[in-house]
């Protein structure tokens, strides 16, 4: 045990080594988090002593903003541009010649060893709209809706594993401590609900992403930023209810204590993440009564399940989807949602992909459609930004190991060039930007970056992405790094 020298003041007798360290990491990120914190008013059936501190107050963006929210539609595992957006009929005419060695030498690929054989497209491409945008019959659905959608089809990035590409193209880093995107937006804007969280996260498929719970972290960002995440079936988040035996009163008595403890901590350390301490308990509190009722979908009327394709009880993407309406209507700044699940090596039927590969593809066309169709007659799909993509594109090359083809055809991960596509929230509709070669290898124009992407995100919400930055070890960190360009070609 700790012995206390009387001599000492009593700020340096409880200064121990880890929480000199724990200052000194912190301290810069204590100095900025004070500029940020607004007060709280609060009925007298409410907290007593937390008015001081509200890490998700309302803030200004730096220029008036085109998007109030976001929802990021995340397909983990890679769709193939080849299969859906990148029209390439001049490689339909390669199908199953050999791989020019051109396209090999000097290049790095998950698997593919040897020679490999070319694969044509497995679907098949018609225009659609007044704009006359190609889009595959994998979605007829979303055929329908292409002049309201920006695709994006000469995105880059330079990593060719799941978990670091997913990383990068949520963190802007590949690696793993950085705040996502999520964080970076709440961080800036605040909540508009302060009964929800900012930052609200619904995944999929069955499985988490490959890069696990970080690509919706706050990194060195405040804990209060991070995503929380929510489930569409049974409880909307886990451990939200009283535990047997505490009713209301009870439980706001005990949060009022553990607070003032709380606030005392951080009166004699300054660390913010007391704050975010506070904060959390204070939102799970009230999320207990609103989010229950946000994340009950039984309500909607049978015609908008029915446009959603939607089954109450399930966990599925298409009720991620409706809930992702539900809740940006209710204010949530940022809504995340990964469908795990789009890998497509062919080692299986499931991963094949002209076999599993469309019918992932039929699991998400009827919901993405809809929710730009009911964004739009509720008059939010203007201050909505939908984003949609995975986290690499797929080879024009059939999948090969070690010399052997894969029992079912597949496309291995690729760096080169992949497609998504933005809407709403003040994007060009029946815009498409960038171009790739004739067999879909390489970008030859308009390369973008998952910095890129961000740029244009936080441009959307009234950032300028230069000067959103946070203070950690010693220098500015900000979402996109040390590059980045808004994309202006689609900006309306």
């Amino acid at each position: 045990m700790k012995r206390l020298n009387p001599q000492h003041p009593l700020e340096l007798q409880h200064t121990t080594r880890r929480l000199f360290l724990q200052q000194s990491l912190f301290g810069i990120g204590a100095l900025a988090l004070g500029n940020l914190m607004g007060g709280c008013s609060r009925s007298g059936t409410e907290a007593k002593t937390f008015d001081l501190f509200n890490p998700l107050a309302l803030k200004s963006p730096h220029f008036l903003p085109k998007a109030k929210s976001v929802i990021y539609l995340h397909m983990a595992g890679a769709p193939s541009q080849l299969e859906l957006f990148d029209y390439k009929p001049e490689l339909a005419k390669l199908d199953g010649l050999d791989c020019p060695p051109s396209l090999l030498e000097g290049k790095k690929f998950a698997f593919i060893r040897g020679v490999p054989k070319m694969l044509g497209p497995q679907a098949t491409f018609a225009q659609y709209g007044q704009s006359g945008q190609w889009v595959s019959n994998y979605l007829p659905h979303f055929q329908k809706v292409v002049d309201e959608v920006a695709i994006i089809k000469s995105l880059t990035t330079d990593q060719f594993n799941h978990a670091p590409a997913q990383l990068f193209m949520h963190t802007g880093s590949p690696r793993l401590g950085r705040p996502s995107i999520g964080a970076w937006v709440t961080y800036g804007l605040g909540s508009v609900n302060e009964n929800l969280p900012g930052f609200v996260v619904l995944t999929s498929g069955g499985n988490n992403p490959d890069a696990g719970k970080s690509v919706w972290g706050s990194g060195f960002l405040p804990s209060v930023y991070q995503g929380v995440q929510c489930r569409s079936e049974g409880e909307p988040v886990l451990f939200l209810k009283n535990p047997e035996g505490m009713d209301t009163e009870l439980r706001r008595a005990s949060i009022d204590a553990i607070n003032e403890i709380n606030q005392l901590t951080h009166a004699e350390t300054g660390d913010p993440e007391t704050l975010s301490r506070i904060s959390q308990y204070e939102m799970a509190y009230r999320m207990q009564i609103t989010a229950p009722e946000v994340m009950n979908i039984n309500d909607e009327p049978a015609y908008i399940h029915e446009m959603y394709g939607t089954k109450p009880g399930e966990t599925s993407f298409a009720n991620n989807v409706l809930l992702a309406r539900r809740l940006v209507e209710k204010g949530v700044r940022f809504v995340q949602l990964f469908d795990w699940g789009w890998d497509a090596h062919g080692t299986d039927e499931a991963l094949a992909i002209d076999l599993g590969h469309r019918k992932k593809c039929e699991s998400v066309d009827k919901a993405m459609t809809a929710l730009i169709l009911d964004l739009k007659q509720r008059g939010m799909l203007e201050e909505t930004l939908i984003v949609w993509g995975g986290e690499f594109g797929r080879t024009p090359m059939q999948e090969n190991r070690d010399g052997n083809k894969m029992p079912f055809k597949g496309r291995d991960h690729h760096t080169d060039c992949f497609s998504i596509w933005m809407a709403g929230g003040g994007i060009k509709g029946g815009v498409s930007y960038g171009e790739t070669d004739e067999i879909g290898y390489s970008t030859v124009s308009g390369k973008v970056t998952a910095h890129d992407v961000h740029a244009t995100i936080l441009n959307q919400l009234g950032f300028d992405h230069e000067k959103m930055t946070f203070p950690f070890q010693g220098r500015n960190f900000r979402l996109t790094d040390v590059s980045g360009e808004v994309i202006k070609n689609i900006v309306a």
